[in-house]
């Protein structure tokens, strides 16, 4: 955040003495002033739903320049309140959640970072070219936005071009212009003693390399099913197929906030309706029924969606805890070869 807002302030302060009412802003049909102001009050928002973890709506305030405010006033106010969203990302805990729109209803820190942003780093654009001043933020700070709250954009050699034409702001070779879009902040499935947290491209990322994916795991990491299944999700981000609901879920523990384990989809569902699920916990996890509770929870998330018909599970015929796992969550056995049985849920 800190980056963002100083690359934003760095650029326009260059060019505080235009008229910023009286140029537009890029594409849009605001004034260079009124995105400044839109970027302050994005900031500020995204600040007071997090440090105030709202939980139904939007906390009913705004933002707004004082009357009189110059262009110089304008960057004051986008630094403080950027300084306050990371103040209140930094503060807050890591299970923490409030109330955004889209896609699934809320955010966590990560994810407000990440919107708050972008919010900076695309409305300096709008402003920049407005003004015709020259912008482009680090690459690495556009990656990173990208593979938490951009999941569904497969990437591209250019990061920075790839975020403009995720956003309807500039063209890429071999892809459609974008006309609509919208970023996905992680979806999480609550159960009674556990929350199903979507793992994101960045996170999964980390895990595959041996990390924690940003969460804190019982037994001092994820079983090696986990780190897999995360390396299954970085391949499908890469080539542009991942779809963030029927991917990868860190299971989390309410109590202490401890990952217990993970589960998840092998894709999205196929043309008719089927789709694939897979589980594992760490080995100090096991035999207090979290597999069985966080498999009800995310068959009936999946069967209540449009066009999902069936899923299915292979569970290795030595495996007995499994077998009862998926027996427990609804599953019949469908079928059987030589080291595994094939069990199947119909919607």
């Amino acid at each position: 955040m800190e980056e963002a807002v100083a690359g934003c302030v760095s650029v326009l302060r260059t060019a505080v003495d235009q008229d910023w009412d009286k140029v537009r802003a890029g594409r849009l049909e605001w004034s260079c002033r009124r995105t400044a102001e839109h970027i302050a009050g994005d900031l500020i928002a995204y600040a007071g739903q997090l440090a105030g973890r709202a939980q139904d709506a939007y906390v009913p305030f705004e933002i707004t320049f004082d009357e009189g405010t110059d262009n110089r006033g304008a960057l004051q106010v986008i630094e403080t309140t950027g300084a306050l969203l990371a103040a209140a990302v930094a503060t807050a805990p890591r299970q923490a959640r409030a109330f955004h729109p889209y896609p699934f209803r809320s955010a966590n820190r990560e994810g407000f970072a990440a919107m708050g942003i972008v919010e900076v780093l695309l409305h300096t654009h709008d402003i920049a070219e407005g003004l015709g001043l020259a912008y482009e933020p680090a690459a690495e700070l556009c990656e990173d936005v990208l593979t938490r709250i951009f999941p569904q954009v497969r990437p591209g050699p250019d990061h920075w071009r790839t975020l403009l034409w995720a956003t309807g702001r500039g063209d890429l070779p071999g892809r459609a212009p974008v006309t609509e879009w919208r970023w996905s902040n992680n979806v999480v499935i609550p159960t009674e003693r556990l929350t199903l947290e979507g793992v994101t491209p960045a996170a999964a990322a980390d895990l595959a390399g041996g990390g924690t994916g940003g969460f804190e795991w019982l037994d001092g990491g994820p079983f090696e099913g986990t780190r897999d299944a995360a390396g299954m999700l970085v391949k499908a981000y890469q080539a542009g197929v991942h779809r963030p609901e029927w991917g990868v879920f860190v299971l989390v523990r309410s109590e202490d906030g401890r990952a217990v384990g993970a589960m998840g989809f092998h894709g999205a569902p196929d043309e008719e309706g089927k789709a694939e699920v897979g589980y594992d916990l760490v080995e100090g996890a096991r035999g207090h029924g979290y597999a069985t509770e966080s498999l009800r929870a995310l068959t009936a998330w999946a069967l209540a969606k449009d066009g999902v018909s069936t899923l299915t599970a292979t569970v290795d015929r030595t495996n007995t805890p499994s077998q009862g796992v998926v027996s427990r969550a609804g599953f019949t056995r469908v079928g059987e070869d030589e080291e595994t049985y094939a069990y199947a849920l119909k919607g």
